[in-house]
């Protein structure tokens, strides 16, 4: 498959993918399929540990649906490919950590997109808003997930109003985890990957499944399923190689060498 709006640049075992699609950074059904081969493509390699999504400098990170392709008769309903609209956002199988990081103004499907990201890093000038109901529709994955992850009365605001908010207001609520100056953004984000693959892959991958397919249980439940061997990424590590190298690795005050088994 061509890639018409991407730039995939690999710098280890961290590819970082850039999405570039004049003038605002727009999302639509064609360019989600493009990022969902390539995600798939992150997510099939077992050499690749973590991703760093960003899109192209400029004033906007992205102005959300694009809606010239609504003009020409896309909809929601369309068919966004493999992982969903920006190529990840419903790729459940998908067990290896992604960090987005934002330059601009995130608008619409855009911010939107950040609930579905592992980690958000932002530029101190960033900004954020839902202008979906002044278009006469919901915010589709927003107002399913701001209300599970924040309190009932901001997830509304949000939702609802339109307003702006700025990245550090959106820290502290929990949906940002750095807010840095604009030209330490990407910097960030690599300090954030870096990081990661220290851990084994195979514990990443765990922790996923475990946050995915626990969502709607209780704590009984989980423990219930969890003893029962129903978690096959999780006993996969509980039983794996690489498990019992993170324990002589501690012992022996070493760096583990992990094998992703």
């Amino acid at each position: 498959m061509a890639n018409n709006y991407l730039q995939v640049t690999r710098h280890g075992k961290i590819p970082e993918i850039v999405f570039s699609k004049p003038r605002v950074n727009a999302i639509c059904a064609a360019s989600s399929r493009e990022l969902g081969q390539v995600f798939a493509d992150f997510r099939d390699d077992p050499d690749l540990r973590v991703a760093i999504f960003t899109t192209a400098d400029g004033r906007f990170f992205s102005a959300g649906w694009d809606l010239k392709a609504a003009e020409h008769g896309e909809d929601y309903l369309s068919d966004p490919g493999i992982g969903g609209w920006w190529g990840f956002t419903s790729m459940t199988d998908l067990l290896k950590p992604v960090i987005v990081a934002v330059h601009g103004h995130a608008i619409g499907a855009a911010f939107e997109m950040l609930t579905r990201a592992d980690f958000v890093v932002a530029a101190d000038h960033a900004e954020f808003w839902l202008p979906e109901v002044r278009r006469g529709i919901p915010p589709e994955i927003a107002s399913y997930i701001l209300p599970r992850i924040l309190p009932r009365q901001k997830a509304m605001e949000i939702l609802m109003t339109g307003k702006h908010f700025g990245a550090q207001e959106l820290a502290a609520l929990g949906m940002i985890n750095e807010v840095v100056p604009a030209g330490q953004l990407m910097d960030c984000a690599r300090a954030i990957a870096d990081e990661l693959i220290l851990g084994a892959p195979l514990a990443l991958a765990a922790i996923k499944e475990v946050a995915r397919e626990s969502e709607h249980m209780s704590l009984e439940e989980y423990y219930q399923s969890m003893h029962s061997g129903s978690w096959p990424v999780l006993d996969k590590c509980l039983n794996g190689e690489d498990f019992k190298e993170g324990i002589s690795a501690f012992a022996a005050k070493r760096e583990p060498h992990w094998k992703g088994n």
